[in-house]
Order: C-alpha cells, then sequence, then structure tokens
C-alpha cells in the first residue's frame, strides 16, 4: 500500500519540495492532505493536481479563495489539528514560525513518521519534543540538511566515542561584508542567498547567521549533545553538510549536492536511502572546498543562540519570538539589517528567567510576554 502523506506548509520552499519527491515515487506515496498559511492560489493548485482528501488554510478570512474541489475543508488551528490526527503515515511539518509547534507535539503524541522542517518546534519547546520522541512508536526524522546529514553520521555510532558535532554554513550573501556595509543592506539584497532557495524569513536568518543559530538549539535536543560540542563552520561551497569529530581525532563528513529534496526524500522514505534523480556531486568539478570560522563580531545572532542555550528554555522562547518579531520588521523596512540582533539582545537581556519547560502552556505564556516586549521595544525605537 502506498504511505499516505499529510504536508503542512505546501505551498512553501519546503513543501513545494516535498510534492517534487512524492510526484518522483508516485508507486510509493499518494498526498493524503495538504496546509498553508495563506497562499490560497498555489494551495488550490496543488489540491487540484494531487487530489488530497484534507486541505486547510490558516488564514480563515482566505478560505473562500481556495479551490478545495472534493478535498474536505479545513481552516486555522483545528483545521491543522485534523490534518495531524486523520490517517496518514507521514507528516512533514514545513510550517513557518511557530504555527508548527502544536502539529509538531500531536504528530509524535500519535506516533506517526514525523519529518520536521520547522525550525520553532525545537528552539521553542526541545525539552518537551525530545521527550515526546523517547515514546515507543513516535519516530522524527529532520527535514533541514544539516541535521539530516548528522543523522545519518550518527547512526550506529557509539555516542560515547563522538568529541562533537560540527554545522555548516553558507555563510550567506554578507559574509565578506564590513560592519559599515551590514549597516546599510536592504531587505532585497538580504533576499538573495547565494546557495539555497527559501522563504523570506529564514532567508533572513541565513544572511544575519541566526539560522545557524537556531540549528545549534536543535541539534542539541535531536541529538542530546551540549552546546559546548556543537560549532559551526562557514564552508561556501554548501557541500559538506555536516561533521563528527571523534575522541581519537578522525572526523566523518557527509557530502551531497545542496539540493532539499535529498534529505526529504531520506525522511519521506523513512531514514532508508532511495535512486532519485535531484542532483549529484562530481568532486572533479567541486575539488575546493573551503572552511573558516564565523565572525560572531559581525554577526552576533550565533553568539546569542550559544547565550540563550545557557541561559535555559525561557530564553530560547524569546530569542525565538524576538528573532521573528525583528526579521518581520526588517522585511518591512522599520529597522536596518543590523538592528535585528541588537533587538534581539536586547529581548534576551530581560527575558523570563526559566531554566526547564516541559508543557506548551508556558512556552505560550513565555510566547506572549516576548511578543508585547518586542513590539512596545519597536515603538521605542
Amino acid at each position: 500500500m502506498k504511505k499516505r502523506v499529510v504536508i503542512l506548509g505546501s505551498t512553501g520552499s519546503i513543501g513545494r519540495s516535498t510534492l517534487e519527491v512524492v510526484a518522483n515515487q508516485q508507486d510509493e506515496f499518494e498526498v493524503a492532505g495538504l496546509a498553508c498559511c495563506e497562499n490560497a492560489r498555489l494551495l488550490s493548485e496543488q489540491i487540484s493536481r494531487f487530489n488530497p482528501r484534507l486541505a486547510c488554510i490558516w488564514r480563515e478570512d482566505l478560505a473562500d479563495s481556495v479551490a478545495f474541489g472534493a478535498a474536505r475543508r479545513l481552516t486555522g488551528r483545528e483545521g491543522m489539528r485534523a490534518l495531524v490526527a486523520s490517517d496518514a503515515d507521514i507528516v512533514v511539518n514545513a510550517l513557518p514560525g511557530s504555527i508548527g509547534l502544536e502539529p509538531t507535539v500531536e504528530a509524535l503524541k500519535s506516533r506517526k513518521i514525523l519529518g520536521l522542517a520547522n525550525k520553532e518546534s525545537l528552539v521553542m519547546a526541545g525539552r518537551l519534543i525530545s521527550g515526546l520522541t523517547r515514546r515507543d512508536g513516535a519516530v522524527l526524522l529532520p527535514i533541514d540538511s544539516e541535521h539530516s546529514a548528522l543523522y545519518q553520521l550518527l547512526q550506529g555510532v557509539d555516542r560515547n566515542e563522538v568529541a562533537g558535532l560540527v554545522i555548516t554554513a553558507s555563510g550567506g550573501p554578507f559574509r565578506d561584508h564590513s560592519q559599515e556595509e551590514l549597516e546599510k543592506v536592504t531587505s532585497e539584497q538580504a533576499l538573495r542567498h547565494p546557495t539555497w532557495q527559501m522563504g523570506r524569513k529564514v532567508t533572513i536568518d541565513s544572511a544575519t547567521l541566526m539560522n545557524k543559530g537556531l540549528e545549534v538549539i536543535e541539534a542539541r535536543w535531536l541529538f542530546g549533545m551540549e552546546a559546548e560540542k556543537i560549532s559551526v563552520l562557514v564552508h561556501p561551497e554548501s557541500i559538506i553538510h555536516g561533521i563528527v569529530h571523534f575522541i581519537d581525532g578522525a572526523l566523518s563528513a557527509y557530502l551531497a549536492y545542496p539540493d532539499m529534496k535529498i534529505p526529504i526524500a531520506f525522511a519521506l522514505n523513512g531514514g532508508q536511502r532511495r535512486e532519485i534523480p535531484f542532483g549529484r556531486v562530481d568532486l572533479a568539478d567541486r575539488v575546493r572546498l573551503t572552511f573558516y570560522k564565523p565572525d560572531t563580531v559581525r554577526f552576533p545572532a550565533l553568539r546569542l543562540a550559544y547565550e540563550a542555550l545557557a541561559a535555559g528554555d525561557g530564553a530560547l522562547i524569546t530569542l525565538n519570538v524576538a528573532n521573528e518579531i525583528a526579521a518581520s520588521a526588517f522585511l518591512d523596512g522599520r529597522i536596518g539589517f543590523t538592528d535585528i540582533p541588537r533587538l534581539v539582545g536586547e529581548a534576551l537581556a530581560r527575558h523570563p528567567s526559566v531554566k526547564e519547560i516541559e508543557d506548551l502552556d508556558t512556552v505560550w505564556e513565555i510566547q506572549g510576554w516576548a511578543q508585547a516586549f518586542m513590539k512596545a521595544l519597536l515603538r521605542e525605537d
């Protein structure tokens, strides 16, 4: 029987790539449900092509703009819950922002295979989610290229032999910019990523290096590794996605063409490899592989992520919310590029000091505090 797949965030870059993988393996998968935040036009096209039984748009005011066809019409939070609670075998969570947290929790509780691309889930509630993954039948497969790489490298490895993990970064479009140049960066420039085609918010995070900070936090919870053993290397070619250092000085690296469909296919197939036509690395054409340490003076967002990890779960929620709001304000032209980490730092300096959080109610409470603080801060600026 074909495996039934629900895709949350189907109109975003990860969602569209997931549908390409499904279309390439039509004998293996069928689309059981689709959901997006607000792109009614593209969701309608996807419904027409893939004929899901369920379809959901988060924004209820846009529901009349969606051509649901034979799909059951769903909206908002309850619609997302219905998708996750359906008889799907696999849930791919590629929703942007904190709205993806609750579906992550529900998918794990219902013991479905969860392909996770929603960073906010692990950043805001990593302790809760890591607890859920230890339940019998709960399966979480990371879809980020870096975490998929590390997941694969660590299979069958005695964790006592691991000295540390390395997450690679392209360095974004401004890795060679001076501080003065960074202060003049426009949103149009920041959205031109040199390697990956991604959504607007994650592209801004990549430009500030906050994306790598969030990935360090994710890795801490995914692999049970302390922050001081997780490092970041800038690797402009984006061919090596993850490295494992061993206690004897050896290291193991994962190389792949920079195409998100490769880790997506690995996750959809339950951690098994299948032949896919989405890209090959030819080392004869890509002999040069370069690395250097990130500059946390010009790009302080990465440093802030480590500080939040050290401060506790309340700081992690504050970091995530403050960054979401600051990145949105930059895209709207209300603040400058270098104001993003500055404002996040101000929020972290006043975050609710809660070390360990294992319930969603407390997560939402601190999220509300951080949202109110950032709105007041932006009014002052």
